[in-house]
């Protein structure tokens, strides 16, 4: 497994980690005995980094994740990344008060069964509160040893900036893939110079860059996909369609498609972190395999060929689940 580090003077940790949503029901029913098996997995593989959120299943993720750690004892395997700043309250969706984002990392540590987070993220932003105010306010939770280092999810890079000029920001989350390449327009390039981790969440594209894509019944039971533009019809049936050129040029390589799309990610530069997850041990065998894998400019090429940039049919988000993200292009 190739590695990353985690901010700008953070530990080393492998180049392809586990995003923890998958351990709630958000893209098909999860069980906690599952979860563990796949946190078992994650060692085996040499995966080193695990995100998850205190809304991830509303606690559900965090709890099974300390679950996990309490039962194997001894030092933490991985590096834990969480968030907070969401509140599910539509008169106020997202909130990044002091005392609130302490009360969610209190809640996030009782949790998890750790002294400190590695990695924390405001999950988004609140207009309520300038970046720098935010920024001040966990750098407290730095100084007073609640986390080690933190970043910011969905902010655009003027944000990014701004936050970084006040304290080191080690990493952004951001959706980023073969059908998602918005943070080519500035986020990228913001992130390696002041040398914070891009961590890619989708990296696999939902599925569609997978070899098993999304079909439409599918898609129909999960509430979050089922008004994503990009699986409803027909932008869905011409998505699966536009990705099998991608899914024949793996299979081409003798690799899987999720390995491909999850190595090319990890060849876009040293500071991209991708976070597939899964609730199947053979998906993460697939997504962990590209982080192993040496791509040559010529595959490089031959990926660009076959999805060029702006190839996906629909947004990536509804109106609604726009709400929170900053756009910047």
């Amino acid at each position: 497994m190739k590695q990353r580090r985690l901010g700008q003077s953070g530990p080393e940790i492998s180049a392809v980690g586990y995003g923890a949503m998958s351990f709630t029901d958000f893209y098909g029913p999860a069980t906690d005995s599952g979860s563990m098996e796949i946190l078992d997995a994650c060692v085996e593989l040499g995966i080193t980094h695990v995100d998850t959120s205190n809304v991830y299943g509303m606690g559900r993720s965090e709890t099974v994740i300390g679950e996990w750690l309490k039962r194997r004892g001894g030092q933490p395997p991985f590096t834990i990344a969480s968030k907070g700043g969401v509140t599910r309250k539509p008169e106020r969706p997202f909130n990044n008060d002091a005392d609130y984002l302490e009360e969610c990392l209190d809640a996030s540590l009782t949790r998890l069964g750790v002294d400190a987070i590695d990695l924390y993220y405001i999950h988004r932003r609140d207009p309520v509160h300038e970046i720098e105010d935010v920024t001040n306010t966990l750098a407290g939770f730095v100084k007073a040893g609640k986390i080690k280092a933190f970043g910011f999810s969905e902010i655009a890079p003027s944000s990014l900036r701004r936050a970084h000029a006040v304290h080191p920001v080690a990493a952004v989350q951001s959706e980023y893939s073969l059908s998602t390449r918005s943070p080519e327009l500035g986020l990228v390039q913001a992130c390696e110079e002041i040398g914070a981790l891009l961590v890619a969440f989708s990296p696999v594209g939902r599925a569609l860059l997978t070899d098993r894509p999304h079909q439409a019944d599918a898609v129909s039971k999960m509430e979050f996909m089922k008004g994503n533009p990009r699986f409803v019809e027909p932008n869905l049936s011409t998505n699966v369609a536009a990705t099998a050129n991608f899914r024949q040029l793996a299979a081409d390589k003798g690799v899987a498609a999720g390995s491909l799309a999850i190595a090319w990610l990890v060849h876009q530069g040293d500071h991209v972190l991708p976070i597939p997850g899964t609730r199947q041990i053979a998906h993460l065998r697939e997504v962990a395999e590209g982080g192993t894998l040496d791509l040559t400019s010529d595959d490089l090429d031959r990926i660009s060929e076959v999805l060029p940039i702006g190839w996906a049919h629909g947004d990536r988000y509804s109106v609604g689940q726009w709400n929170g993200p900053e756009k910047y292009c």
